[in-house]
């Protein structure tokens, strides 16, 4: 039995190969790895919300790989995160996290995001090739979530390589390397802000309670490298995904050129069209369960492909058509549950702030090179593209 959601033309195109799975069967084995050993993928909607908040679903990382004789060194800190956990832990983590990182926080960063997109823009040559990707997509949301946890600026480039490091695919050495610098970064960082504290979320963290109750130094450093990996990395592929989906369907561009009010309303339709997160997060079935009809045992990883259940006919008809006109606010690709992405409005918001900006100063964008000859990220975890080079 062979993977089929590996390979150079699955990463180009999944959609494909997500609906002849789910035509056959929403939830099926897969292989995973060279020894024999399988997990169940998700395709179908319903299943996957299913999935998405069943708690016999664990996502405690540790607990599965204990006594399994695993080779990884990745830090603790980054294995053993709010997103590997399952309540009570999560539950008290969720909550203290919850109380620095809110609405109002993103509401405040707003100005911030508007300049940084500004000023990146402004580097930007007119009539010339370029990288969206480079040159927008992965450098603002780096520079915004080490704004929001106060990262200096000094450190940030560093801080980006390491978390690029971190989606590695196949290469668990440098992705357990990463992990022991970003980790040991955050550390430093943290000790330091305690002899000096500021403003930032992450100051707030280190001072936030609940009753007695407060984060140890594992667990800061932990939620630290959490919220800075996911806060940047999925966003850059949220922005690469959305430019790429309305660069190639010149109607849907030009409706939001003439109305960059409508980019707010439009933002979880690209979502939902191609998600910047293929697939959620390890899961593992702690008792035998039965989903879409299919018998899952004890003790197996659970794949939850988000990107297919977004495309699911079922729940969204003409699932591949980009419908602006479509409420696609119940798409997964923020996840459903308890596990639901804690900075889904800051990635709203530098998104909206983004495309608005790019279709008001660049109205004449359009694509450097034909579609199919875009280069992909090789993981089945996140889908976002290595560069889209356009010109305008």
């Amino acid at each position: 039995m062979t993977d089929p959601t590996q390979g150079p033309r699955f990463f180009q195109d999944p959609y494909p190969t997500y609906a002849a799975m789910r035509s056959r069967c929403p939830v099926q084995s897969v292989p995973t790895g060279s020894d024999g050993r399988i997990s169940y993928l998700v395709t179908g909607y319903a299943e996957a919300r299913e999935a998405l908040g069943d708690p016999r679903l664990s996502k405690d990382t540790a607990a599965f790989f204990a006594g399994k004789g695993s080779r990884r060194r990745l830090h603790p800190a980054v294995a053993h995160t709010m997103l590997a956990s399952d309540p009570p832990r999560h539950t008290r983590l969720r909550k203290l996290v919850t109380k620095t990182f809110t609405t109002g926080a993103v509401t405040q960063l707003r100005p911030f995001i508007a300049r940084v997109t500004d000023e990146l823009l402004d580097q930007w040559p007119v009539g010339e090739r370029f990288d969206f990707v480079a040159g927008l997509a992965a450098p603002l949301p780096v520079i915004v979530i080490c704004e929001l946890l106060g990262v200096p600026e000094g450190d940030r480039p560093d801080v980006q390589r390491w978390s690029g490091e971190l989606f590695a695919a196949a290469k668990p050495d440098v992705i357990d390397a990463a992990s022991h610098s970003m980790a040991d970064y955050m550390a430093g960082l943290i000790a330091a802000k305690r002899l000096a504290p500021g403003g930032a979320l992450l100051d707030r963290l280190i001072s936030a309670r609940d009753g007695n109750d407060r984060l140890s130094e594992e667990e800061l450093v932990s939620l630290a490298v959490l919220l800075l990996v996911a806060g940047h990395e999925t966003t850059t592929n949220f922005l690469g995904n959305a430019a790429l989906a309305l660069l190639q369907r010149p109607a849907e561009l030009d409706h939001l050129r003439k109305n960059p009010d409508d980019v707010p309303a439009v933002l979880d339709e690209l979502l939902r069209f191609d998600s910047p997160v293929s697939t959620a997060t390890f899961r593992f079935t702690t008792e035998a369960v039965t989903l879409g009809g299919t018998d899952i045992p004890a003790g197996v990883p659970v794949l939850v492909a988000l990107g297919a259940a977004n495309r699911d006919p079922e729940r969204f008809p003409s699932p591949d058509l980009l419908d602006l006109d479509r409420n696609a606010a119940s798409h997964l690709s923020f996840g459903h549950g308890i596990h639901r992405c804690v900075g889904a409005p800051l990635a709203k918001a530098e998104a909206e702030i983004a495309l608005r900006a790019v279709l008001t100063r660049f109205p004449g964008i359009r694509l450097a090179v034909p579609p199919d000859r875009l280069d992909w990220r090789h993981t089945r975890l996140v889908r976002g593209l290595v560069s889209l080079p356009v010109l305008a």
